[in-house]
């Protein structure tokens, strides 16, 4: 099968669906599928063109930003070329523009498109007033216009709008993670250190882009969490975060004014090959998401637990349920410093044994990429052979 993915953008840029997509394509390849992946070229020192994992990589210029949308005016005529060889198109929300071209070029063509809407679409201030507009008109001929659509979370279901209109044709495929790349290590205090892990007390690991889009992640709210734990215990944990952007210096202010900058450190984007490291590296990691709009899934959670790592999170994330009645870590309340400072000090204090393997055996018999990718794959079948 020809898979063509239009994301708006791919690794290597960081994000919730750039991996998703990654995950899933490399899922796909190793199946004997073709895939091909249409995207912006965020960076300009990443290829115009290249075949990486057996994933075949187009990235168009981009010539501005619509709030984090990028917009690429060579998109209309590249997807179309590409549809022409496609068996499916597989497109994602919720960034505009390319999941709507794609949408539209898959019914001209009567190439079958699905969509997978991982979160609403909104903003703050302007930004907000254009998210509504485009929720009234594009987005729902955008979700008419497809095929099949995939949600993370079925909760998706009942608080996204725009999916009540097409709820026939909606179908709930939870995130997969990569349990092979995933997976739990020993790591020595040296490369602790080098991450900057603590090696005299327990770790606290949170990972997300510094910016504006993404402080529904909760980082304030974990920080204020770390500073009523700096009150209440002898020796209260470190916090690494990973991550970069715009607003990490107001995080770090944010930090000293709490009295916590010896208690946090913020090391940058972790590289690639030294993520799976970190996850073994930290004691708990920690996702406390306040907006249910934006949080789609969570899939950090997922890495972090396929290592052994128990998590503390709240409500909002797909694998809520999981971690409360498996046992692998913390659902705590959202916008709440000391629910969350109890939430991680009570997973800190755990003392048991089969932990880890429950962590591991959650991802390996419920979230595997692979389980994923079949689940995808039977959708695209039943679409394909349809238009036959």
């Amino acid at each position: 099968m020809r898979i063509l993915q239009t994301p708006p953008r791919y690794h290597p840029f960081i994000g919730g669906v750039e991996e998703y997509v990654a995950t899933l394509s490399h899922q796909l390849v190793e199946r004997g599928h073709d895939v091909t992946v249409l995207c912006a070229r965020s960076d300009s020192k990443t290829p115009v063109e290249e075949v990486k994992n057996s994933v075949r990589i187009r990235r168009l210029p981009v010539a501005g930003h619509l709030a984090n949308t990028p917009i690429t005016p060579h998109f209309p005529r590249a997807v179309y070329e590409e549809a022409a060889r496609a068996d499916v198109i597989h497109t994602h929300m919720p960034t505009p523009w390319s999941a709507d071209l794609s949408a539209l070029v898959g019914a001209v063509t009567r190439t079958p498109t699905v969509l997978t809407y991982h979160n609403n679409v909104i903003g703050t201030g302007v930004a907000s007033v254009m998210a509504s507009a485009y929720n009234n008109i594009p987005l729902p001929t955008t979700l008419h216009l497809t095929d099949s659509v995939i949600t993370t979370q079925q909760s998706y279901l009942r608080r996204a709008r725009p999916l009540k209109s097409v709820r026939s044709k909606v179908e709930c495929i939870p995130n997969g993670v990569d349990i092979r790349r995933f997976r739990p290590m020993s790591v020595s205090s040296e490369a602790k250190r080098s991450l900057g892990f603590a090696s005299d007390r327990d770790n606290v690991l949170f990972l997300s882009a510094l910016d504006e889009y993404h402080r529904y992640k909760g980082l304030d709210v974990l920080l204020a969490a770390m500073a009523s734990l700096a009150e209440t215990t002898e020796m209260p944990p470190k916090l690494v975060v990973g991550g970069d952007g715009v607003l990490r210096a107001e995080y770090q202010a944010e930090a000293r004014q709490l009295g916590i900058d010896d208690h946090v450190r913020f090391v940058g984007r972790i590289p690639d090959a030294e993520l799976v490291t970190a996850y073994n590296a930290a004691d708990t990691f920690v996702l406390p998401s306040t907006d249910p709009d934006q949080e789609g899934f969570g899939l950090v959670l997922l890495e972090a637990l396929a290592t052994g790592t128990p998590v503390v999170s709240t409500d909002i994330v797909g694998v809520a349920n999981d971690i409360e009645s498996v046992g692998v870590g913390k659902v705590v309340t959202r916008h709440d410093p000391n629910a969350l400072a109890e939430g991680i000090r009570d997973v800190l204090d755990w003392e048991d044994d089969p932990l880890s393997d429950r962590c591991r055996s959650l991802c390996e018999e419920r979230y595997s990429a692979r389980t994923n990718a079949e689940q995808v794959l039977s959708v695209y079948a039943d679409l394909v052979e349809a238009e036959r």
